[in-house]
């Protein structure tokens, strides 16, 4: 129907009104609209601006705390005999120590006993109970009538958690129960038989055995041939033993001095807080401010980055936080080293330092440097925090954008319905004026002609 009026519009009348409806539609929009998409412009920027501060400063926490960790220091852990002994980083802690000299004098062993041979594993073994003991106590395992087999007894032994496990062997002869502990001497065991005679037949094929090993000289004994203590933040795993031969564990990269540690987080934290800078620049003299001048969330990620240098990391030692190594705020906000200072620390007490750091034990009073820098991400990116906010607000405004938006373009349609009803109307009442101009125009001709 609209456009049909729409088409009608001007047909007698002489007037373009079609292009009348665009221009009074594009005069009472394009102010809004113009408006509108300024907004929404700096309201992306803003967004893009934000989730670059996010992600800076995520990616920036796990830089820092990849290089505190062990490998950061030492880089992977290599064995001069991997055919004796491998070594890896213990999750959470930091090699010590090394190069270390590592002797295999003894590896840790399993109790193992073996059964008789029997015809098959489906063969009865006699109805009775029998009782291991080790150090966890002691445990029944109950043969009857519906488990009177070799299988029934290993499955029994394995269901026993008597810590002790049954597998059954298998060859040209017939089949073998074979019972094995876990490695070491505290738990060996023993096998006690009541009931069926004659008592099952086992014979000790490995008697339990300690690790024994020699790191720098020192001996150390252990249940397992997984080693962890023996050189702090580092598990060694005993592969084979020989006695009086001696090789090297250590990191396969130089370790990282303090002082690269330091210089490196310098380094990075001024690149991020540098392009925090540039992204909340007020914009005086006439320059383009950032994208995020003003923004109360980019000035709250600002102000905990600020306090860093003030944050506790350890309660003990005379070296607690960044400032007493000699770490600076300057007034843009980035750091400094104070060389002299970060000098005299090294040499008073290099290794407490080093566990200001990254202690070696983390704690809620023992924090360190990465952990100081996951409470500041934690606290601008949960629910109520500032970045987190900031986030959902400019999120909001996008909404209302779109939303105002939206509203403008209706109200336009409805206004170009109205406008051009009104120009349809008034296009039938010009009509009905030239005809009637006509019909008095005609009359009077008519006048003319007969006087």
């Amino acid at each position: 129907m609209y456009g049909n009026i729409a088409n009608a519009l001007g047909a007698g009348s002489g007037i373009n009104t079609a292009q009348l409806v665009t221009d009074l539609l594009a005069a009472t929009q394009g102010a809004k609209l113009g408006q509108l998409n300024q907004r929404s412009q700096l309201n992306s920027s803003r967004i893009s601006a934000m989730a670059a501060t996010q992600s800076a400063l995520t990616t920036f926490a796990a830089a820092v705390k990849e290089t505190l960790n062990g490998q950061g220091f030492v880089g992977d852990l290599v064995s001069g005999r991997q055919d004796l002994a491998t070594a890896s980083v213990v999750e959470g802690g930091r090699p010590e120590g090394l190069p270390v000299s590592v002797e295999v004098v003894q590896i840790a062993v399993s109790q193992r006993e073996i059964s008789g041979v029997f015809a098959s594993a489906a063969e009865a073994v006699g109805e009775r109970t029998l009782t291991i003991t080790n150090g966890g106590g002691s445990f029944d395992v109950i043969i009857d009538s519906t488990n009177n087999s070799l299988t029934g007894m290993r499955d029994a032994i394995n269901a026993s958690n008597s810590g002790v496990t049954a597998m059954i062997l298998t060859d040209n002869a017939g089949a073998r129960l074979v019972m094995e502990a876990q490695e070491g001497v505290a738990n060996a065991f023993t096998v006690s038989q009541s009931g069926a005679s004659p008592a099952m037949t086992l014979t000790n094929i490995a008697a339990a055995t300690d690790s024994i090993i020699r790191v720098d000289g020192i001996e150390l004994t252990n249940s397992s041939n997984k080693v962890n203590g023996a050189i702090p933040g580092v598990e060694m795993t005993l592969l084979a033993q020989q006695a009086g031969t001696q090789f090297t564990i250590n990191g396969s990269s130089e370790p990282l001095d303090v002082r690269g540690l330091v210089t490196e987080f310098v380094t990075a934290y001024n690149e991020l807080r540098r392009s925090l800078n540039t992204a909340t620049a007020p914009g005086l003299g006439g320059a383009s401010g950032g994208p995020l001048a003003g923004d109360r969330g980019a000035r709250e990620v600002i102000r905990k980055l600020s306090q860093l240098t003030s944050t506790r990391l350890t309660d003990t030692g005379d070296f607690k936080t960044l400032a007493d190594i000699g770490v600076r705020t300057g007034n843009d906000g980035t750091l400094s080293i104070d060389n002299v200072r970060l000098d005299a620390a090294l040499a008073a007490d290099s290794g407490a330092v080093k566990l200001m750091l990254e202690p070696a034990v983390v704690s809620e009073s023992q924090i360190g440097l990465s952990g100081a820098l996951d409470a500041i991400s934690t606290a601008l990116n949960e629910d109520s925090g500032a970045l987190k906010v900031a986030q959902q607000r400019l999120e909001s405004i996008r909404e209302s954008i779109a939303e105002a938006r939206e509203k403008i373009n209706e109200d336009g349609e409805k206004l170009r319905e109205q406008l051009e009803t009104t120009f349809a109307g008034l296009e039938r009442q010009l009509s009905i004026l030239r005809s009637t101009q006509s019909y008095v125009e005609q009359q009077f001709a008519s006048f003319n002609d007969n006087n």
